[in-house]
């Protein structure tokens, strides 16, 4: 496991999140070549974040003025990739070692595998960033 660090702007978001829905966020990247603000918040905490019909998360939408996209934190690294790539049903993390460097090969269904990188890569880029300040793993491939 890495150190986490967040930026003011991450710590500011962080508070606002937490104060309108309640629940817990370990981590908050600030995506602007995306236009969006990514939350990892405590295992458990997904249904405080979202809400009865979404409430929770569209206030913090507004408040902010930006996409919003959730993940739930998990100890193990596997488990935490999957939730990243949610809501692909991934069939089995693999993290490999090689050469000094850490990777996480993802199996997906090959209907799924579009949705896995998302418009642009956007779902994968999630995943690999969130992989990387989590886990310290140096890259992220799908299978």
């Amino acid at each position: 496991m890495t150190e986490v660090k967040l930026t003011t702007d991450g710590i500011r978001y962080i508070a606002l999140f937490e104060s309108l829905t309640r629940a817990v966020a370990r981590d908050c990247v600030v995506d602007d070549e995306n236009e969006r603000i990514i939350f990892v918040v405590k295992k458990g905490d997904m249904g405080l974040a979202i809400g009865k019909n979404g409430n929770s998360i569209n206030r913090v939408k507004k408040s902010i003025g930006k996409h919003i996209e959730i993940v739930e934190y998990s100890e193990m690294v596997d488990e935490f990739i999957a939730n990243a790539l949610q809501p692909v049903s991934v069939k089995k993390v693999q993290v490999v070692s090689k050469d000094e460097k850490k990777f996480a090969y993802v199996e997906v269904m090959s209907k799924d595998r579009g949705i896995a990188i998302g418009k642009n890569g956007r779902n994968i880029q999630k995943a690999k960033v969130l992989a990387q300040r989590h886990y310290g793993l140096d890259d992220v491939i799908i299978q």
